[in-house]
């Protein structure tokens, strides 16, 4: 079943599983770029997409990017 994201739920998912806040307040779809407050206080840009199935839950000087193969 396809799961439809709202806003709240998004929230909700972001709270329970990252040290991170949400600070995007409306949610237009899947490759959307959400604006976040890193638990260091800097914040940082991430489609949840990306957030949720990558674990890239935090800033670039928090969780540095991967380097490529």
């Amino acid at each position: 079943m396809n799961k439809r994201w709202t806003i709240d739920k998004i929230k909700e998912f972001v709270e329970k599983n990252s040290e991170s806040k949400l600070l995007t307040t409306e949610y237009h779809g899947f490759s959307q770029k959400l604006l976040f407050k890193c638990s260091c206080g800097s914040n940082f840009e991430k489609t949840f997409k990306k957030f949720k199935d990558n674990h890239q839950r935090k800033c670039e000087v928090c969780q540095p990017p991967k380097t490529s193969r």
